[in-house]
């Protein structure tokens, strides 16, 4: 499978991003590992794996602010007061979560076969972000075949295959048995991060906290590569 080298150095670490396009934290995770590896100098490879937060959710969706009090006893003020918090980090990272009441939570199974065949075609990671912004930015329904498709021809598929893919579900299987593999390694929550195949963080952890992993992990060359960018 491939992946999206996130610097220029030769040694890249391996990481697999366990999530789901409609998780906040997600995004926030990935961007704080992005800029910790180009702080450091410590170059990343990501591999997004599938994960959903509500696989049993119809297709209708449901209002995102009466979703979250149901399945996390979230307040309406506690509601308010996550998503200001949202706001400002993603703010801080250069996201912008416009979050709004009439905003729904969606079941994103299709979206997770589109992005399989993405990887694919080399653009799973672009197709992934868009999705992230398509989501929490723009407010998209992400369970819309025919929105989905439009995305993905944004970031350069083909929108006629794209389509295809989504209607003949032919990804579908390949999708459940990647959900299986991180299911039956005790990932029940995203983000969930695997360093080398080896290492996992959950949660996002601050760009400070992937920093020192990242050098801990670092190869001897890449290290050295790091140490020579800085100081140049």
């Amino acid at each position: 499978m491939k992946g999206h080298d996130v610097s220029m150095n030769s040694f890249p670490i391996q990481v697999d991003i366990v999530s789901d396009v409609v998780c906040p934290w997600c995004v926030i995770g990935y961007l704080q590992l992005a800029k910790a590896s180009e702080q450091t100098g410590i170059p990343i490879q990501v591999r997004w794996q599938p994960f959903e937060l509500n696989p049993q959710m119809g297709a209708e969706g449901e209002n995102l602010r009466e979703h979250l009090a149901a399945k996390y006893g979230i307040s309406p003020e506690g509601s308010r007061q996550a998503r200001e918090r949202l706001r400002a980090i993603g703010a801080e990272l250069g996201f912008a979560f416009n979050y709004a009441d009439d905003m729904r939570m969606v079941n994103t199974f299709a979206a997770h076969q589109l992005l399989h065949w993405a990887e694919e075609q080399g653009l799973g990671h672009a197709l992934q972000l868009a999705l992230f912004s398509a989501f929490f930015s723009a407010r998209k329904n992400l369970a819309d075949g025919e929105l989905l498709a439009d995305v993905a021809a944004g970031v350069g598929l083909d929108r006629a295959e794209a389509l295809r893919v989504l209607q003949t579900q032919e990804r579908a299987s390949a999708v459940r048995e990647q959900q299986r593999y991180w299911l039956e390694r005790g990932i029940d929550g995203v983000p969930a991060m695997v360093f080398e195949g080896r290492r996992l963080l959950t949660g996002a952890r601050g760009e400070e906290s992937y920093a020192q992993l990242l050098r801990r992990m670092a190869p001897e060359g890449s290290a050295q590569t790091s140490e020579g960018s800085a100081s140049q």
